[in-house]
């Protein structure tokens, strides 16, 4: 498999976890354990997820945690419309990150399609 570090996808997560951990910083302090926490979680799971994938022998493997690296995704969106949608966030703070995931999602869509 490729070097997971050279695949756009891989960094257009990083740059997804940078954000997320930059747009956590305007939750309530009372939100560390809930929203906080969940959304890095969410957040670096999707380059992980791809970095670990491309470790395994089979593309049925990496398909596995592509998969799995789009699942959260989608979850890390949940998370940020969520956040905004109860006034914890601000649309215009959330929305630069929301198109990075925005891409990222249609990246992993097409990637899954072409190692299947």
């Amino acid at each position: 498999m490729k070097n997971f570090k050279e695949l756009i996808v891989w960094q257009n997560g990083m740059d997804i976890v940078t954000q997320c951990y930059k747009l956590v910083e305007y939750l309530p302090a009372n939100e560390q354990f809930n929203f906080r926490n969940q959304m890095t979680r969410s957040s670096l799971s999707i380059p992980s997820n791809i970095a670990e994938g491309s470790s395994r022998s089979t593309q049925k493997g990496y398909k596995r945690f592509l998969t799995i690296a789009l699942g959260s995704i989608f979850e890390l969106e949940t998370q940020i419309i969520a956040a905004v949608n109860v006034g914890l966030l601000n649309t215009k703070k959330a929305e630069p990150i929301l198109g990075l995931i925005e891409e990222e999602q249609k990246m992993l869509q097409s990637f899954i399609k072409t190692i299947s």
